[in-house]
């Protein structure tokens, strides 16, 4: 037989696949360029797609002086979170004793340990903390730049439709970041096969247009071909070739196989061969299986069907679990290679096809009972919970007390890795044993609502419903309330809460324990929260607020509820002194770590009371703790609303870059599209640039449904959508939008007259008009407003409306008095523009060397604020007035994007750029691109210059603070 044909291995069915090598060695090319690319291999089982990534990752293949991560996925591991990422990173031993020091889990690169750690021991004894789902993806994408230092990159991932969600996700992130990048990334995956995340496989495919590669089955040229190399020699019978391709459908896999076996019963390409394959019919790889094990011992098909459940595991594992001594495991194994049913360097089988066939030979029964056997080896010999719950998870049906207490434990691995697929999958599994625990549709819950929060928040419903100790009821309540939140169904957690308290009340009496004290306050803040979301609940939010007794502060809830009580009574008009206070006793915490709701809220009604350093301290300290933890969605949010702050104090330029650089985040993130602040700052700060074309298409963007429902950034966004129309000379239609804007606030109960102060720009705009019935109307709507808000800014706004509002000296008068105010308040262009409204009035009395001097002013101030729109009137009022001055250029600083001044200011401060990129949650290729921007419009050529290039351009721009500072 050894003289007819070579029956030691397979024959390696890469004939027909020369084309497909070499498309993979032009991407290998691009890749090393810089140019990254996305390949999908496809094609049915047995087309040859591993053996082609085989042929690929050899060291003379296209992937040649690449690093080259290869792994495979397998069935068993489908519902295990991050296990995908494991396949392709285990060889890098990061994990071990040894790797705990690499350099490539340098810097950001830390966070990814959960991904890539099997176990909560080992991620202890790493030092890792769990992390949130972004934070290990982040870091997993740093940990893939710290490789790609030092080469290009590919990544080639097998059997990809039994990937995991979560690994999928994390390519789908790294690929959004990596322009520039030499990375290549190959997956392979079955066409006919239902994939484990279909969802996660179509996103990556869509937002990535990737190249793909189909295997087809081999023509009549090809099997020919493939006969030839097992028959060296031979001239094959057509008739052979024919019947050949019409058993095996062209499938390489197929052909080779029912090859050798003709070649061990010593047939050959002729018509007997023709005849053999004829009987042999289509199920060729089960009938080879069969076949193979067919004469030898009983305990070879033990061996192949351990390997099957448990792949590559320790000797006495495998033995174990199907009752062989270990002895026979290893000769088994040599056996079962020989037979080409096992992988040369791995004990797994050639293939999932093989895996199928011998367990078919159990049936569903005995492959179940296989499988709980091999799960509670797993689970006496220590092994994670997450892999034990891999074995359950492929047995159907709801498990016993024992397989529902692996589950759980499962689902909480999972939780702390920041795998919620994962953690839901899990539980899924426990609710079909467990189907009305609340705790298990509560934790369902909470782990559905990142990826599918509608549903999330029926699971919470249904908890809520089933749970009857208020206690417990009371906690899901709160639950439920801020996922509905994320849902826009505030009205709902609203009920749901207020129900809740109403029972807990009942339940506690007068004199409740400091445990339910602190429950109860808890309940109360998020109901503060939830209730202020929306028009509709605000009003009996703000009600229920006046007969709250403010708590001390002393802890997390009492904080939480503080910080909203403080930010509710600014809105409400409240005294500013007991706005101040709250806010600032639900800040005062030495050593203990503020959470955003008690930051951003407290920061919100300090800024409204002018204590901006307060106000900013606030916001830097939810900025610097999501850099920490790579909380992107929380940094928008607080980089977003600073810049919603600093264009109301005339900081535009800082606005600009704050607005900016929260847009070039969110673009590269898939909810991007949901937020609403980062537009309207950036609209309003383009506006008063004098940009409305840009800024009109920022407002564009906005496409939150039933936006007018919501309490906060709706109105933001009116006075945004006013100023854009008013700069564009579309004065009635920014009339309209600030009356909107006022109609808006007094249906919510909003009685603050700077947050949102529509009626300051309904006045000057209507006494410009000389409309003065109405304007006087508006001016007098926030001077009643301002006499209870009692702020220097509050009233410099009210002496600025009324002065733009009436005519005449009188009119005059109350221009300077708002001139006098303004300068003590934060509000820094509107005291330019009260100087430009001053200046106007002035020179309308006669008084020409006062107005040039308030005009002269007026341009001076606005440019220092970065309202260039309000310069240039104030200039070209001036220059009517007989006065001289240059036309308003833009300095070079003002050349700069909004995302270039946070990058340069970063740099400046000694920032390299990996750590630039880092703090800013982008590529190093985006710093390096923004630099070379910026260098190239300040006229300078290297890091050293910039900093008194931006000395020298005018007032410096912010510089957020470097991480770990």
């Amino acid at each position: 037989m050894s003289e007819r044909a070579r029956t030691d291995t397979p024959a390696p069915p890469l004939v027909g696949r020369t084309r497909h090598l070499d498309a993979l060695a032009r991407y290998a090319a691009a890749a090393r360029a810089g140019q990254p690319r996305l390949v999908l291999v496809d094609g049915p089982a047995g087309a040859g797609k591993t053996a082609l990534l085989r042929a690929a990752v050899a060291e003379d293949g296209p992937f040649a002086g690449m690093t080259v991560l290869h792994g495979g996925c397998r069935a068993v591991d489908a519902a295990t979170g991050y296990s995908g990422v494991r396949a392709l990173f285990t060889r890098l031993g990061l994990t071990s004793r040894k790797g705990r020091a690499s350099h490539l889990l340098d810097g950001a690169a830390r966070r990814a340990l959960p991904a890539l750690a099997a176990d909560p021991e080992t991620l202890e004894s790493l030092g890792a903390a769990p992390e949130g789902t972004f934070s290990v993806l982040q870091g997993l994408y740093w940990l893939t730049v710290n490789l790609m230092s030092e080469g290009p990159l590919v990544l080639v991932l097998d059997d990809a439709h039994w990937c995991d969600e979560r690994s999928l996700r994390w390519l789908d992130f790294l690929l959004r970041r990596a322009d520039g990048l030499p990375l290549l990334v190959v997956a392979a995956h079955r066409t006919e096969a239902g994939l484990a995340a279909p969802d996660a496989l179509a996103d990556l495919a869509a937002h990535h247009l990737p190249a793909t590669l189909r295997l087809g089955p081999l023509d009549t040229a090809e099997i020919t071909e493939l006969v030839g190399r097992v028959f060296p020699g031979h001239q094959p019978e057509p008739a052979f070739v024919g019947r050949l391709v019409s058993v095996t459908g062209g499938s390489p896999l197929e052909a080779v196989r029912l090859l050798r076996d003709l070649c061990a019963a010593g047939l050959g390409p002729d018509d007997a061969g023709t005849r053999q394959i004829a009987e042999v019919g289509g199920r060729v790889v089960a009938a080879s299986v069969q076949a193979a094990l067919a004469n030898q011992p009983g305990w070879v098909r033990e061996v192949l069907l351990a390997v099957a459940v448990l792949g590559d595991e320790d000797t006495a594992y495998l033995a174990a679990l199907v009752g062989v001594s270990a002895l026979h495991v290893e000769e088994g194994v040599e056996i079962l290679r020989q037979a080409g049913l096992v992988q040369r360097a791995r004990r797994e089988p050639v293939h999932d096809l093989v895996r199928a066939a011998v367990l078919d030979t159990l049936g569903p029964a005995g492959t179940a009972e296989l499988r709980m056997r091999a799960a509670r080896l797993l689970s006496d010999i220590g092994r994670s919970p997450e892999e034990t719950a891999a074995q359950l998870l492929a047995v159907p049906g709801p498990g016993d007390a024992w397989t529902t207490s692996v589950l759980r434990a499962a689902a909480t691995q999972a939780e702390q890795r920041g795998a919620p697929e994962a953690t839901a999958r899990y539980l899924e599994r426990v609710r079909e044993a467990e189907p009305d625990d609340p705790d298990v549709l509560t934790r369902l819950g909470k782990a559905l609502a990142e990826t599918d929060p509608r549903r999330s928040v029926d699971l919470l419903h249904a908890a809520h419903a089933r749970t009857t100790d208020v206690r417990a009821r009371t906690a899901t309540a709160v639950q439920l309330a801020l996922t509905c939140l994320s849902v826009q169904r505030s009205a709902d957690g609203t009920r749901v809460l207020t129900e809740a308290l109403d029972d807990l009340d009942a339940e506690l009496g007068a004199a409740p324990e400091p445990v339910d004290r602190e429950l109860r306050t808890l309940a109360e803040s998020a109901l503060l929260i939830v209730g202020a979301d929306e028009k509709s609940t605000l009003p009996d939010v703000l009600r229920r607020t006046a007969g709250l007794v403010p708590p001390p502060g002393d802890t997390p809830a009492q904080r939480q509820q503080l910080a909203m009580l403080s930010v509710l009574a600014a809105v409400d008009g409240q005294p500013v002194a007991e706005s101040v206070r709250r806010a600032r006793s639900a800040l005062r915490a030495p050593g203990v770590p503020l959470g955003v709701w008690s930051l951003l809220p407290a920061s919100l009604a300090l800024s409204l009371a002018d204590e901006n350093r307060a106000a900013s301290d606030a916001l830097e300290t939810v900025l610097r703790g999501s850099r920490d933890t790579a909380a992107v969605w929380t940094y928008v949010l607080a980089l977003s609303t600073r810049a919603l702050y600093r264009l109301e104090n005339g900081e535009v330029a800082d606005a600009l870059a704050d607005a900016q650089t929260s847009l070039e985040i969110l673009g590269q993130e898939r909810w991007g599209d949901s937020t609403t602040m980062p537009h309207t700052a950036y609209a309003a700060a383009l506006a008063e640039r004098g940009e409305t074309a840009r800024a009109e298409e920022a407002l564009a963007a906005v496409k939150r449904p039933r936006f007018d429902r919501f309490a906060w950034e709706y109105h933001w966004y009116l006075m945004a959508r006013g100023r854009v129309r008013a700069a564009r000379g579309d004065l009635e239609g920014a009339l309209e939008e600030f009356r909107t804007c006022g109609d808006s606030l007094a249906s919510a109960g909003l009685g603050n007259p700077v947050f949102a102060p529509w009626w300051l720009e309904a006045a000057c705009l209507l006494g410009g008009l000389g409309r003065t019935t109405e304007a006087l109307e508006a001016a007098g709507h926030g001077a009643r407003l301002a006499e209870r808000w009692d702020t220097p800014r509050a009233r410099g706004y009210a002496a600025l409306a009324v002065g733009a509002a009436t005519p005449g000296p009188a009119g005059t008068e109350r221009l300077r008095g708002a001139v006098t105010l303004l300068e003590s308040s934060p509000a820094r262009a509107h005291h330019a523009r009260a100087l430009l409204l001053l200046g106007r009035a002035v020179l309308a009395d006669g008084e020409v060397r006062e107005a040039r001097d308030h005009l002269r002013e007026a341009v001076g101030l606005a440019r220092r604020s970065g309202c260039v729109a309000l310069a240039r009137q104030a200039r070209e009022d001036l220059v009517a007035a007989g006065g001289r001055m240059r036309e308003i250029t833009a300095s070079p600083l003002d050349m700069l994007t909004g995302t270039e001044r946070t990058v340069a200011g970063l740099v400046a401060s000694g920032a390299g750029n990996r750590e630039v990129a880092e703090s800013l949650f982008v590529t190093v290729r985006t710093i390096e691109l923004h630099l070379t921007s910026v260098y190239r419009k300040l006229g300078v050529n290297r890091r050293a210059d910039l900093t008194e290039a931006l000395r020298a351009g005018g007032p410096p721009p912010p510089v957020p603070p470097r991480p770990g500072i």
